[in-house]
């Protein structure tokens, strides 16, 4: 089985619009949502198959977690969050988080930076596009790496982790790919981004209590890890029905911190189907990624969502993926595994960077991300 999936550049023989300007000089469609909202028709590269197209009125349940005892130190308080946390990652892996400690002002002033980002021409925004295999830089609909089932967004991706030589990380990679003008934009972030560190390590820490093992087993292993941090911007649509802003997928990362604007749209599959998760102004919305999965041994779930995207208003999202360091080896702690080692391990070990290179380099994120990379990866080492 190839796994090698749409990764093909759109030829030169798609005729996307009359409109010239749609493409680069390597025939490569260029999302420019002022132009593409001008045709009658959407173009057959964004329209998705009827199945992940299929919706519901229905809201996801998802338990709402109050960290304000937690971070007092609150220990009926720090069961009952666990409790709710258990629940959640054993049915769905997706919950919201109140009284998180982060400054709802940050949140504003990142949501406000996104604009920023969006409106810049689009040579300035093809000037700090992804690299191929890379996480950082400017994406606009996938058009680089895919020529189907292309998702109505741009988004704008960097790093966070651990520099010798500068602890200002956002700061440093803001100047050098947009210059000194968004120094200030570049701060913003890594605010946001140590903020958002902080609170992915309390919640680890919750999360090891939640599954009974040391309470800093998690806190400890994700310390030093390198994070991911994702701006993304989904322009309206007038065929909406038709596409999606992100397709069914479920995150190959660890743990997803994010903080969607209400307009919504984030949507989880659960008991057959798909279920809203309801944006909350005062909330983070928390899920599971593959990685995490695997390092519970399967115990807590990695669940398929997607996003929608509206008629007639912009949404606005702001993504924090933690993850371990690069070269970490993932494996679940003993204590899952029960006294000498009685529960069969799912999972091979593997590193980050394996996953990562897969995501990117052989396999388009979807359902069934995980389960191909397991079958894949033993054939990947001599």
């Amino acid at each position: 089985m190839s796994f090698l999936m749409d990764r093909s550049t759109p030829s030169s023989t798609l005729v996307l619009c009359p409109a010239m300007e749609l493409k680069d000089e390597k025939e490569t469609l260029l999302f420019d949502p002022s132009l593409l909202q001008k045709q009658p028709n959407l173009p057959k590269e964004f329209i998705w198959p009827h199945k992940d197209l299929v919706n519901t009125q229905d809201e996801l349940k998802e338990p709402l977690v109050d960290l304000s005892g937690f971070l007092k130190g609150n220990e009926e308080a720090t069961s009952q969050a666990a409790e709710l946390i258990r629940t959640a990652c054993t049915n769905h892996g997706f919950f919201q988080v109140i009284n998180h400690g982060v400054d709802p002002g940050l949140i504003r002033a990142a949501h406000d930076e996104i604009d920023t980002i969006f409106k810049l021409p689009m040579s300035k925004k093809l000037a700090m596009k992804k690299r191929p295999g890379g996480g950082n830089g400017y994406s606009g609909a996938h058009a680089d790496r895919f020529s189907s089932k292309l998702p109505w967004k741009e988004t704008f991706s960097f790093g966070f982790h651990k520099n010798e030589s500068s602890e200002l990380v956002v700061v440093d990679y803001f100047k050098s790919v947009l210059g000194d003008d968004f120094q200030h934009t570049g701060w913003v972030y890594q605010k946001y981004c140590e903020a958002m560190k902080e609170l992915a390590l309390v919640i680890m820490e919750l999360l090891s209590i939640s599954l009974g093992i040391d309470r800093m087993h998690y806190r400890d292993f994700f310390e030093d890890g390198t994070s991911l941090m994702r701006c993304n911007f989904y322009p309206p649509c007038l065929n909406h029905g038709l596409t999606l802003g992100t397709g069914p997928h479920c995150d190959p990362t660890s743990l997803t911190i994010l903080h969607q604007d209400q307009v919504g749209g984030l949507q989880v599959f659960s008991s057959d189907k798909w279920q809203a998760v309801t944006p909350r102004r005062d909330a983070l919305v928390i899920n599971i990624g593959d990685t995490f999965m695997a390092l519970t041994n399967g115990r807590y779930k990695s669940c398929l969502h997607r996003a929608v995207v509206d008629r007639e208003r912009v949404r606005r999202s702001l993504t924090f993926f933690a993850c371990p360091r690069e070269d970490r080896i993932l494996r679940p702690p003993p204590d899952l595994l029960g006294t000498n080692m009685e529960a069969p391990r799912k999972y091979p070990d593997f590193t980050w960077s394996d996953l990562f290179g897969f995501t990117q380099n052989h396999y388009r994120a979807d359902a069934t991300t995980f389960e191909s990379f397991i079958n894949w990866f033993p054939s990947s080492k001599p």
